[in-house]
């Protein structure tokens, strides 16, 4: 039986992503399905909607038959850094053989010429041009991308599923990885698209169960948790921003001073926001800031597997895993004590239960295990 892995936020699951699964099937023939899943904290600087464990469940119950967490610090990362934690994390099972990923063009082989492209010394050589010029990093990017390859091929990096499969294609070759890439043509809407009637987008969802139009249990959202947020943003030095990620090109400082005026975390962004800066870019900045992470605290690549839920088949893929993997495979959450980064990711826990409609304890991260279904 072959193994598939796709990296996904599930925030939430829903439709489009049970599309996804089925089509990989479809492709690849009858396989098992690894995750790799963000925690409790998403790469656009919020919260997941849903907490992690309630997400998992909904996976397993939907396609998924093994759940992996990709750690906090790697989740809300640049999309550079976000796929080579999560496909690290796949790698390391020893049992992946194929890499899906949705994307908007749904062709793998030109999202090959691009990550080809990007990790060239003509392309490099191309972008510190256009930085020195001011511009901003994506815009310098797809610059040079079309003065290489030609605007259909940059093009490409404007979308934002493209983007990822790129990133996810560069970190397997970085990896010189035999994990195969592959695509499944994006349905229904647009990422950060509205409503449709088969495959709603993520965003849309995500805005009818805070608005309560769906009915969800639990809700997080960084709004529920923002005096908290803005309490540790306001105690934070100037020195403090500097060591957070992606914070050079006098960002630090802008945020700091950003930090010390708003009177809301939307004031913040706004007051930070230039034509630089990505307004994602600075969302994940605080988001580290309040969670009082620093760019130390990431490692080059995760030091564990951390299972947070398996089906009846998830389970035979995780005991070839044990065999198999290069990292130690934790599955009760008291084998994470001790272990620096997991103790963050308990810190970071306790911080998204401050950020539920309902607040939680502290302390689940320990107490929780993972979600196994028959």
């Amino acid at each position: 039986m072959g193994v598939v892995g796709i990296v996904a936020e599930y925030n939430p699951f829903h439709t489009g992503h049970a599309f996804h699964i089925a089509q990989t099937r479809r492709q690849l023939g009858e396989c098992a399905v690894v995750a790799v899943m963000s925690g409790n904290f998403v790469q656009r600087g919020d919260c997941a909607v849903l907490d992690k464990w309630s997400r998992v469940r909904a996976a397993l119950e939907g396609g998924v038959d093994l759940v992996l967490e990709l750690p906090t610090v790697f989740a809300v990362s640049s999309a550079e850094c976000f796929a080579q934690g999560a496909v690290e994390l796949l790698a390391s099972t020893g049992v992946v053989t194929h890499l899906s990923f949705g994307s908007e063009c749904g062709d793998v082989d030109k999202l090959r010429q691009v990550a080809d492209c990007l990790d060239s010394d003509v392309y490099r050589a191309g972008l510190r041009r256009f930085l020195d010029e001011g511009m901003p990093f994506a815009a310098c990017r797809q610059a040079v991308v079309r003065g290489l390859l030609g605007e259909d091929l940059a093009s490409l990096l404007s979308q934002p599923n493209n983007n990822l499969g790129i990133e996810y294609i560069r970190a397997l070759n970085a990896m010189k990885s035999d994990i195969q890439p592959v695509t499944v043509l994006r349905a229904g809407a647009a990422h950060d698209g509205g409503d449709h009637p088969d495959y709603p987008s993520a965003s849309f969802l995500r805005g009818q169960i805070l608005s309560e139009a769906l009915s969800a249990d639990n809700p997080a959202s960084l709004k529920y948790g923002e005096r908290g947020a803005l309490a540790v943003l306001r105690a934070m030095d100037e020195e403090d921003f500097a060591v957070l990620p992606d914070c050079g090109e006098g960002l630090s400082h802008r945020l700091y001073r950003a930090a010390r005026q708003g009177r809301t975390l939307e004031e913040v962004y706004d007051l930070a926001k230039t034509k630089r800066y990505a307004h994602s870019r600075i969302r994940r900045a605080v988001l580290w800031g309040a969670l009082g992470l620093r760019e130390c605290d990431r490692p080059d690549f995760p030091p564990y597997i951390r299972v947070l839920g398996a089906t009846g088949r998830g389970r035979e893929v995780l005991r070839e895993m044990k065999e198999t993997a290069r990292l130690p495979v934790i599955t009760k959450p008291a084998h994470g004590r001790g272990i620096p980064l997991l103790e963050l990711e308990a810190r970071c826990t306790d911080f998204y239960q401050l950020c539920c409609q309902k607040p939680g304890p502290c302390g689940l991260e320990w107490t929780t295990n993972p979600v196994m279904l028959l």
